[in-house]
């Protein structure tokens, strides 16, 4: 079991595991919501193997720098406070692979070796973390074949079995920006849900809707706003729990 390293995080503007509730634990809250609702609608009126890839989320943005690695692993963070799931957190940025140094956790073998042939079992390389219901996949050792690796049928069979091995288990992948690298592309085929971050100083309409074009492969796409400019002095969710009783 590997510790997160809490400096890291902190420093990183990460949630804090078991920390109070702030306004950025509240907003990643109703993220996750609408997420895991997507996932039990399908689960309740389609098939199986439809049910299971809904439990499969891309992170993704359209451009570098919109802040998609930041939103999966808070969401990542948020949802491993459920009680009824467990995550796997996958950083599948292949080209820049990020996750595990802001989480302060070591580099070690992940996922393009397994497709790559070089480590048989997946579940091998996830390290579990001491955040309860919280592991990781390290991305693995860099290949100029990442995108083909993910097109073969091994892949398929990888990924899918990501979800399978464990019915409680959330998979969300880190991607690499859609408009910036080919896999984004090609994970798409191989998720049910996509979450495409949208920086409001940034993202322009053009790429956002060059991005959604390229990921749609996937059926459910939805939108995060993200690095929103609020008034000083104004209200934003987790102001509520700042109060005792007297002063609400």
């Amino acid at each position: 079991m590997a510790p997160l390293d809490r400096a890291v995080l902190e420093k990183g503007g990460m949630l804090m595991p078991g920390a109070a509730i702030t306004p950025l634990a509240e907003e990643f809250r109703m993220v996750k919501r609408q997420l895991l609702l997507t996932a039990r609608a399908v689960a309740a009126k389609d098939t199986a193997k439809a049910a299971d890839r809904a439990r499969m989320i891309l992170v993704c943005s359209a451009q570098p720098s919109e802040g998609k690695t930041f939103c999966a692993i808070n969401l990542a963070l948020s949802m491993a406070t459920e009680k009824d799931v467990e995550v796997l957190l996958v950083d599948a940025d292949f080209p820049k692979p990020d996750v595990l140094p802001r989480l302060g956790l070591p580099s070690g073998p992940g996922l393009l070796d397994v497709l790559a042939g070089s480590v048989a079992n997946v579940e091998d390389c996830i390290i579990d973390t001491d955040v309860p219901q919280l592991s990781v996949l390290p991305a693995g050792a860099r290949s100029n074949s990442d995108t083909e690796l993910l097109a073969s049928d091994r892949a398929r069979a990888v990924i899918d079995s990501l979800a399978t091995a464990n019915p409680r288990r959330i998979v969300i992948f880190d991607s690499p920006p859609a408009l910036a690298a080919s896999p984004a592309s090609v994970l798409a085929l191989h998720v049910g849900q996509v979450m495409l971050v949208v920086r409001a100083d940034q993202t322009s309409e053009g790429d956002l809707r060059a991005a959604v074009n390229t990921l749609d492969a996937c059926e459910h796409i939805q939108l995060v706003l993200n690095s929103v400019s609020f008034q000083p002095g104004g209200r934003r969710f987790g102001s509520y729990y700042e109060y005792g009783e007297e002063g609400r």
